[in-house]
């Protein structure tokens, strides 16, 4: 399918769209976010109020409703794919994706419980989108039909969450259940400017649920939390489910994760910040899945040892506010890793750095930023060390909104400039360029274990060089009325050195979709 006539009935939708509903008012709705991998409120299910110091004072008497409460959000998307040009293979095709969900919730003054099911379908996807031998899926409509046994058309079923809170004493409140879990978001600030970057620039580089793929996920397990002051303190022992591509999400795999945080934000007269100091512990336990890393596919599949991981680090988001000059900010996080590889040692490291400014200019009311985002690579696959950063189980389509790309082995060059128009419309585009911080190692994509046979990251190999590519890209955001919100992206991406040599038939690739979100 021609990706220029997808995106011309994508643009005719979107105004048959605004037709119908009409624009919402400004004063009912604040910005929206950038994609639904990019919202987080702690008043939406899976992010239960007991405890929660910042509500504390003004939802008492809502604790003590008994009121069963009904919930629901349906997000449809149409995507259309022009991967970069492969010898044989179909790289340019459209389809689209549903998920449903909806369920009860009640929350009294000791305790809280809810339950959520979901039903996922994808639509169209493309027969013939993997390519033999480096070139691999030819975007995410292959990795969508590897995973669901080579059909085209596939719906299912399963519980989304499911989960029992109780209060504790010292303002903590225990979780245990089916619940959804994004790392760096354990405490809201009050501050708008600094909770979209804490959002949107440090959540979910490590632990997420995956919130852009068709199926997304889910944790089985345990989560304690005390909210001390204005110290947080936040502990996870969990099981990831499975789902992100695969539509029966029902299952849990064999995965320990242990997640340890505490979070203290910080007030000044002209600005506000936030510190958060993390560890965690990750155990693949599964059996005869191959790693994905640098070494020989025989070495590799002879290798059956367990990948045991630990990883520490921390990050600080800082705001300030001036009355002439508008609004700066900056973010530095940072995390190094050891264990084991399976038989290799692990030793890798992750850092990532940024500035922006919001210029007090009305109406447009911009925002741009500079950014350095780095992950190690290895730079020997002979040696007994692993060096290539691993990001355990993130949301990567945050960091990478034209998802080839992700934070292994990686150096991202990046600017953005955003802007919050009236009625709420968000106007956004990113500049990247892209470079591997080992030749050595692999090209790598993905974002973390999904089923039980499958690893989670694919990688290609590179060995010409370390230049990988530069991207742009755009999205409008705007909400509509009765609870309706539509989103609109486009990415297209310029190939270089690395892609050439594992597609020198073709090294542009174009990215589109419109999506459409309904919350009740």
């Amino acid at each position: 399918m021609n990706l220029r006539a997808v995106l011309l009935s994508i643009i005719c939708a979107l105004s048959i769209g605004s037709i119908l509903f009409g624009q919402q008012r400004s004063s009912e709705a604040g910005p929206p976010s950038l994609d639904d991998s990019q919202k987080h409120d702690d008043s939406q299910p899976g992010e239960p109020s007991l405890g929660n110091a910042q509500k504390a004072d003004t939802s008492s008497s809502n604790l003590k409703a008994p009121s069963i409460k009904l919930f629901g959000s349906w997000r449809f998307r149409a995507e259309a794919w022009d991967w970069f040009q492969p010898t044989v293979g179909e790289n340019a095709y459209a389809f689209a994706h549903s998920l449903l969900r909806a369920g009860l919730s009640q929350t009294r003054e000791r305790f809280e419980w809810l339950v959520e099911g979901a039903q996922d379908a994808i639509l169209g996807l493309p027969a013939n989108s993997i390519a033999p031998g480096n070139q691999g899926q030819l975007g995410l409509g292959g990795a969508y039909f590897m995973a669901n046994q080579d059909r085209r058309n596939i719906a299912s079923g399963f519980l989304k969450q499911g989960y029992l809170a109780i209060g504790l004493p010292l303002n903590g409140r225990f979780t245990v259940g089916r619940f959804g879990f994004s790392d760096g978001t354990e405490f809201k600030p009050t501050d708008a400017t600094l909770t979209e970057l804490v959002n949107t620039r440090v959540a979910q580089r490590l632990i997420g649920e995956f919130n852009f793929s068709a199926v997304l996920r889910s944790f089985d397990g345990i989560r304690l939390r005390f909210d001390e002051g204005r110290n947080n303190f936040t502990f996870v022992a969990v099981r990831p489910t499975e789902g992100a591509f695969q539509v029966d999400a029902m299952g849990e795999l064999n995965v320990d994760l242990v997640y340890g945080a505490y979070t203290l934000p910080t007030a000044y007269r002209s600005g506000a910040g936030e510190l958060r100091v993390f560890a965690a512990g990750y155990v693949d336990q599964r059996r005869g899945v191959h790693k994905t890393d640098n070494r020989p596919l025989a070495i590799r599949a002879s290798d059956t040892k367990q990948v045991r991981i630990g990883t520490y680090g921390g990050d600080y988001v800082q705001v300030f506010h001036t009355s002439e000059h508008g609004q700066f900010d900056f973010l530095v996080w940072g995390a190094w890793q050891n264990g084991s590889w399976g038989s290799l040692s692990q030793r890798a490291g992750a850092f990532a750095g940024e500035i922006g400014w919001q210029p007090p200019i009305k109406i447009a009311n911009p925002w741009f930023s500079l950014g350095y985002s780095f992950g190690s690579g290895d730079s020997n696959p002979a040696d007994n060390i692993h060096g290539t950063f691993f990001q355990l189980l993130p949301t990567p389509r945050l960091y990478a909104r034209f998802p080839f790309y992700n934070m292994e082995n990686n150096e991202d060059f990046y600017a953005t400039a955003e802007f919050h128009l009236p009625r709420s419309v968000l106007l956004r585009t990113e500049g990247h360029a892209l470079r591997l911080t080992n030749a050595q190692d692999f090209w790598y994509s993905g974002g973390g274990a999904f089923q039980p046979a499958t690893f989670g990251y694919t990688g290609r190999t590179s060995v010409v060089g370390r230049s990988l590519a530069n991207v742009w890209d755009a999205s409008l955001d705007f909400p509509l009325r009765y609870g309706f919100s539509v989103t609109l992206y486009y990415g297209y991406a310029w190939g270089k050195g690395v892609i050439a040599n594992v597609y020198p038939a073709g090294t542009s690739a174009q990215f589109g979709y419109l999506e459409t979100n309904f919350r009740f």
